[in-house]
């Protein structure tokens, strides 16, 4: 029995010290998506070479290049690798497939392709036929493509089968008037407050009359919600007054509202950019700043290039032409800012 015990004890260590010599396996695919959410694209293309050339699931890598060149703005190079990660499925409709024809539809339609986008969104509304997200996305670009009548057609669809999603209405009205149809877009609000106004919350009728340019309105509704703890309300009251030129109030709401709750960015780069309103360029900057601290938020592109404006309006402009310069290894795209770093560089 002594001798079996020492025999399994061997075992045991032998294992144990195999398992501390052993390597983790490393996945570089799984590297390659967290640099594209770091918006490390570059990188991300350099880990999915090694996972090519390591034999990682094939379907999984074609996403993620795809992903990739779509940050970079290289949308003629993401196209073929969204393709064929659409093409190695196994014949079985899985969620996954749709996250993909989404990205392929946004792909095309930013490449100049917007027959192929709206085929796109064809293909998931045949498998999904109340997907308000689709028929919302798919209008948008109808609309772009300067088919008024069929975008219409999908927006009442997205609209009917989410009577009461407001987010999406708001969005359908901000496509119409960025394609010049401001009066259609008032028409679905005023519908909407027609059908609702005794059931629509102040919150959602206060953001309608801001939309709307109605802000006596939009504020009497706004600020009617606990703003200190309300995060929209706050955000939309705050604008309202930004709107009516009061930015010393706005500023006021946003500070306030940022004693209770530190998490949201949005509030915070609306203070700086009262701030900036007011000549305050320092305390615009530690605005921006600490919304950029945020792990996490969603609009970093916006708070990096506001962050460079304020060192701008400092007249540092040698810091300022440095920041533009990563921003625009972020974010290619941006023709606005190309242009600013070129005046930065003379200055």
């Amino acid at each position: 029995m002594k001798r079996m015990k020492l025999v399994a004890m061997g075992v045991v260590l032998s294992l144990l010290f195999a398992g501390c010599g052993a390597k983790e396996e490393i996945s570089h695919t799984k590297a390659g998506m967290e640099a594209i959410q770091n918006l490390e694209y570059e990188a991300a293309l350099k880990e999915f070479d090694e996972a090519l050339a390591n034999h990682e699931e094939e379907r999984m890598l074609c996403r993620g290049i795809g992903l990739a060149y779509m940050g970079l703005s290289q949308y003629e190079n993401a196209i073929p690798y969204l393709e064929k990660a659409l093409r190695l499925g196994d014949g079985t409709i899985r969620d996954i497939d749709y996250d993909i024809n989404y990205y392929l539809a946004t792909a095309y339609f930013r490449n100049g392709q917007e027959q192929e986008a709206i085929r796109a969104y064809d293909a998931i509304l045949a498998l999904r036929p109340k997907d308000v997200e689709a028929y919302y996305l798919r209008g948008s670009v109808k609309l772009y493509s300067g088919d008024y009548e069929n975008a219409r057609t999908d927006f009442d669809k997205a609209i009917e089968l989410d009577k009461q999603n407001y987010d999406r209405l708001i969005q359908i009205y901000i496509a119409l008037v960025d394609n010049g149809y401001r009066d259609v877009g008032r028409e679905y609000f005023q519908k909407v407050i027609a059908d609702n106004e005794k059931n629509i919350s102040n919150y959602d009728l206060g953001r309608i009359y801001y939309y709307m340019e109605d802000y006596e309105n939009a504020k009497n509704h706004l600020s009617q919600v606990k703003i200190s703890s309300d995060y929209e309300a706050s955000l939309y009251l705050g604008r309202t007054y930004e709107a009516l030129g009061d930015y010393n109030y706005a500023a006021s709401i946003y500070n306030d509202y940022t004693l209770n709750d530190q998490s949201k960015a949005e509030i915070y780069n609306q203070l700086g950019l009262c701030r900036m309103q007011m000549g305050e360029y320092e305390l615009a900057l530690m605005a921006f700043q600490s919304a950029m601290a945020i792990e996490g938020n969603d609009i970093m592109q916006a708070l990096k290039f506001n962050e460079i404006a304020a060192y701008e309006k400092m007249e540092d402009y040698k810091g300022a032409a440095a920041l533009m310069s990563d921003y625009l290894k972020s974010y290619p795209d941006d023709e606005a800012a190309k242009r600013e770093y070129q005046f930065l560089k003379t200055r």
